[in-house]
This record gives structure tokens, C-alpha cells and sequence, in this order.
């Protein structure tokens, strides 16, 4: 197997790839890199039919249950639903491993060194560098947006999540357009994703979106911890998980692990659906297609909670069911399902 990495800085080699595949076919060849799109644009032919794309994300929390070992807990969790809920003490087995996976995120060198050493602090001291590394390699998108700039949208990322994103609150006082585009490339890096506002009144939901209307998440959520620099020595020794889900973790996990349970052969778009009126504001967190309905998700950070925007949404929208994320176990109130917050990739299997 030839690996090439970083292959956006060297056009020639991505020229390369189809002649590979047309003169030495037994070979496999993987090519990975931030950017493709801009490093693409510039190669007359790429070689229809001879690329073949997957889309990569940092470990999703049924792949940290794997690093970890947990074969039985993962097949305990697929098998469960609202007539088969955990056994408590499993179902809170699991809670603990989230929080951990809240703390230290997904991605591989953090997990790795999680999984050798069981060390939060020194996955925190990875994390960090990790982070700083991220911000310096915005050097190289330079030529389209100072680095500066990148690192304030970037940190404002971490800030906004849950809400609209406004580019206002990163500075009042510059133009939106050297903002709009700095977002632009810290999503196409694959480093945040967007959320868009979808009035949902039909299929597909993309057809419906605002496109100034959005949230952005970052794509891990140890990473935006320490961009905004949450206190850990207090949140380890936290007993209450609700502790730790300081800047809208929760909507941040849920919005990521739909992605990884996407199809990896199709870029993921997430939506939400906000409805702003006087006497009756309700905002749904997630929107799912399911053939041709409409499933709206709600998240709750622990277990309390109430549903009123979903149920709003299913009247006005005719949806089937509702799902609800949160720290409860599985169980089922009229058409709203539970899931737990660790089990959202059951969500997507069924």
C-alpha cells in the first residue's frame, strides 16, 4: 500500500493517482490531506471513475468503546431500545465512558494514548498541542485568510455553539465578507461543520435551508474544550456529568456522532429547524430524513428536560416520532423515543 499525506501541497502527485490505477492496478494507493477541494479545482483531469472518496472524522464514540475493548458493552448497547433498556450499572458504565470521551474527544493520538496510559491530564497535554499545531497549519491558507483571522473565527466557533453563528460577535467592527470566508475554509478543512436552519416542509431538508441562517460545531470535542479553556482538574473529579457539559457539549457530541454514522462515501450536512415568534419561540436541534419523513431530535445535556419545540414540530410537520437525547436510559413517552446521549449511533442503524 502506497500512503501519500498531506497530498494538497504536491498537485502532481494527485495527478498521479489515476495512472496508478491504470498501470499498476494491484497496487493500493490512499491519499489523505486538508483542502482537496482547492488542490483539485487545479488538475484538468482528474480521472473519472479511477477516485474514489471517503470522508474521515475522528473517532466516534463506538470506535473509543472499541479501543477500549468493550466488545460486549458495544453488542449490549446495539441491542437495546425502549422495550429492552440497560441493566443500570451498564448503563452507567457507559455514561462514564462518555464522560471521558467528552474530556479527551476522538481523535487517534489522543485515544491512543488514553488507551496505554488511562492518564486524562496527559491526553489534555496531547490535546493541547494537537490544538496549537491546527492553528499554526492555518499558515498555509495564508493566501486566502490572514492566520489571525482564522484563529479568532476559529476560537468564536467554540464560543457560539448552540446558537446561530454571527459574525458579528467574533468583531463588530470588520467586515462579514473576511470573516464569511475564513469560516469558509476552516469548514472545507474539515475542521468545523455547519448546521443549517431548514423550514422542513418537505423533502430534501437541503432544499429548504437559509443559507445566512446557521450554527458551526468544531469537529471534536476535546478540542473545544480547550479552546475554551474549561477548567479539567475541576471536571475530572466531577461525579455529576452535567458538570462537564459546559458550552453546549451535548448538541456539539450529538451533531458529530450523526456525521460519523453517515454514509462515509457522501459529504454529511446536518440541519435544525428555529421557529421566532412573539408568543411561541420553539427550535429543534437535529433534523433526520427517514425516507420520506421528517424526524426532528431534541438534546438534553442531562435528564431533565422539556419537549415542547418537538412536539410543536410534529404537529405542524406531520412527523411520525420524535427522538429525545439525553442521560436517561432508554424508554419511550407516547411517539418521542429516548436514547441515551452514548447510544445515537443506534439511531442511525434503525
Amino acid at each position: 500500500m502506497l500512503f501519500f499525506d498531506e497530498i494538497q501541497a504536491c498537485p502532481e502527485a494527485l495527478s498521479s493517482l489515476r495512472f496508478f490505477y491504470e498501470k499498476m492496478p494491484e497496487l493500493h494507493v490512499i491519499a489523505a490531506g486538508s483542502l482537496l477541494e482547492f488542490a483539485l479545482a487545479h488538475i484538468p483531469s482528474q480521472g473519472v471513475g479511477r477516485i474514489h472518496s471517503l470522508f474521515l472524522y475522528p473517532f466516534s464514540f463506538d470506535e473509543f468503546l472499541q479501543a477500549l475493548e468493550e466488545t460486549s458493552l458495544i453488542e449490549m448497547k446495539n441491542n437495546a431500545d425502549a422495550k429492552h433498556p440497560l441493566d443500570n450499572i451498564f448503563h452507567q458504565k457507559l455514561i462514564d465512558h462518555l464522560k471521558i470521551f467528552y474530556l479527551i474527544g476522538g481523535m487517534p493520538e489522543i485515544v491512543k494514548e488514553f488507551v496505554v496510559s488511562k492518564d486524562i491530564l496527559s491526553c489534555q497535554k496531547k490535546i493541547n498541542d494537537i490544538t496549537e499545531t491546527l492553528k499554526d497549519d492555518f499558515a498555509k491558507y495564508k493566501k486566502r485568510s490572514p492566520v489571525q483571522r482564522l484563529k479568532e473565527v476559529f476560537d468564536s466557533i467554540a464560543l457560539q455553539t448552540g446558537g446561530k453563528f454571527k459574525y458579528s460577535n467574533i468583531d463588530g467592527s470588520s467586515s462579514h465578507y473576511f470573516f464569511k470566508e475564513a469560516l469558509s475554509l476552516i469548514v472545507q478543512a474539515g475542521l468545523a461543520y455547519k448546521i443549517f436552519h431548514s423550514a422542513a416542509q418537505g423533502i430534501p431538508l437541503g432544499a429548504q435551508i437559509k443559507i445566512n441562517k446557521f450554527k458551526v460545531i468544531l469537529s471534536d470535542t476535546g478540542i473545544h474544550q480547550k479552546v475554551l479553556g474549561l477548567d479539567i482538574s475541576n471536571i475530572v473529579s466531577a461525579q455529576n456529568i452535567e458538570v462537564i457539559n459546559k458550552g453546549n457539549l451535548a448538541e456539539l457530541f450529538t451533531g458529530m456522532e450523526i456525521l460519523k454514522n453517515f454514509d462515509p462515501e457522501k459529504r454529511g450536512q446536518l440541519y435544525y429547524w428555529h421557529r421566532e415568534k412573539r408568543s411561541s419561540n420553539a427550535e429543534v436541534d437535529y433534523l433526520l430524513q427517514k425516507d420520506d419523513k421528517i424526524i426532528p431530535i431534541e438534546v438534553k445535556a442531562g435528564i431533565k428536560g422539556k419537549m415542547q419545540s418537538m412536539r410543536i414540530f410534529i404537529q405542524e410537520h406531520s412527523s411520525p416520532y420524535g427522538i429525545r437525547i439525553s442521560l436517561e436510559n432508554f424508554s419511550q413517552q407516547g411517539n418521542i423515543y429516548n436514547y441515551p446521549l452514548y447510544a445515537i449511533s443506534n439511531i442511525l442503524r434503525k
